[in-house]
């Protein structure tokens, strides 16, 4: 696999649910909305170490409204509850995709630990 991480295609679903994105290399992901707020790479999400990260509850219907280029290296999703500070590097955007499986098992856990679920 390629280190480099250069998206051929970004495409947002009609409903403004699902980001595809196509890597150079070949590699397609679909990321859910609601898994690309609740990964956010912004402080409000991540905290300021891997410590302060925050499990965040009831995004489940969670649409991205727009997609911002932010040079040429990063996107930042614009979501319908306001979010708007995370900034999405190409090399974030393929971990995500490569590791959905992982993280998303990881949030589901974290969510019954804390309490809350999906919903609104």
């Amino acid at each position: 696999m390629t280190n480099s991480y250069w998206p051929e295609e970004l495409r947002l679903s009609p409903d403004k649910s699902v980001l595809s994105i196509r890597f150079d290399h070949g590699v397609h992901f679909d990321l859910p909305a609601e898994y690309l707020r609740i990964e956010s790479p912004s402080a409000e999400v991540q905290g300021h170490s891997p410590a302060e990260k925050k499990t965040v509850g009831g995004k489940r219907h969670v649409r991205i409204l727009a997609l911002e280029a932010v040079g040429n290296y990063a996107i930042r999703p614009k979501f319908d509850d306001g979010h708007d500070t995370g900034i999405f590097t190409w090399p974030y955007l393929f971990e995500l995709g490569d590791q959905y499986e992982a993280k998303w098992s990881d949030y589901l856990a974290r969510l019954r630990l804390s309490a809350q679920n999906r919903e609104p």
